[in-house]
């Protein structure tokens, strides 16, 4: 079984709406990962049927147990994050401000603080258009342990894959070099980089490439709108020449991709001309280099 991560250094890029046309050309053959829980969206275009849904828990949250407090004020006196305020007579904790340190059950004289675990998301297991298996989730509002919660996709994705007997996992992982990116190139066995022809695009695939090195895993790039610098996207080719990445593919800046995702398809579903065929070749190309 082999772990195909999808990642870019920057947001932007069309690695989800690439992943997505991947996951169609593979077809039910593989596990499909969303680990972008922090801005889940491959389900616009694969559309899962959400058949079994979990609750998520990461980090604590404190509360307070109003027949018990005696209003001292211990607890807001310590907190640093000024989640804890008084009313009249008690005092109250602003979910969204604490951040679960559990200092302030150890202050209080009376034991009316407990730590209890936070609600910080959902993750699924569906059935998506191709018969194909998804694991994805959805991150709370504001909530944290977004690498956790990929790590919880990851891991079931995994299991699906050995139980059904699947080749190949593909994920859909996070922009940029953060915490859930670095969760999701934990086990994996190939990464794609995905990246455009813009000075930024070329400073961040650099810098994503630095973490991937890191890691020692092999790796591929697609330039996607391609044709829009051919500068900058000459001196992508040059980069990835100079430390062994490999070239997949070029893909040309088409509008297709847009009316794709506007009616919830795949551009390998809305295209299937030259494009589609680049596809499909990079497709093999992954399959074989991993």
């Amino acid at each position: 079984m082999k772990e195909i991560v999808v990642i870019s250094g920057k947001g932007g890029t069309g690695k989800t709406s690439l992943t997505a046309a991947l996951s169609w050309l593979a077809g039910a053959d593989i596990v499909v990962a969303d680990c972008d829980v922090d801005a889940a969206d491959m389900h616009l275009l694969l559309q899962p049927d959400f058949a079994r849904a979990e609750d998520f828990h990461g980090g604590q949250v404190a509360l307070i147990d109003q027949d018990v407090c005696t209003a001292c004020g211990a607890c807001a006196e310590v907190c640093r994050f000024d989640a804890i305020t008084p009313g009249n007579d008690f005092y109250a904790v602003d979910p969204i401000s604490c951040e679960g340190c559990g200092y302030c059950p150890r202050v209080c004289p009376t034991e009316a603080i407990v730590m209890e675990d936070r609600l910080s998301g959902q993750w699924f297991v569906s059935r998506i258009r191709t018969g194909a298996t998804m694991v994805h989730a959805r991150l709370g509002i504001g909530a944290e342990n977004s690498g956790k919660l990929v790590a919880k996709v990851k891991n079931e994705a995994k299991r699906i894959a050995a139980e059904q007997g699947k080749e190949f996992i593909l994920v859909d992982g996070s922009p940029g070099v953060g915490c859930p990116v670095v969760s999701s190139l934990s086990g994996a066995d190939f990464v794609v980089l995905v990246t455009e022809p813009t000075v930024s695009g070329l400073h961040d695939l650099q810098r994503v490439h630095e973490l991937v090195a890191r890691f020692r895993i092999r790796c591929g790039c697609i330039i996607n709108k391609a044709d829009l610098n051919l500068e900058v996207t000459a001196a992508i080719g040059e980069f990835l020449t100079a430390n062994n990445i490999v070239a997949l593919t070029e893909l040309p800046y088409d509008e297709a991709f847009t009316r794709a995702m506007v009616a919830g398809r795949t551009i390998v579903e809305e295209n299937d001309g030259p494009l589609a065929l680049q596809l499909k070749d990079c497709w093999e190309k992954i399959k074989q280099t991993a």
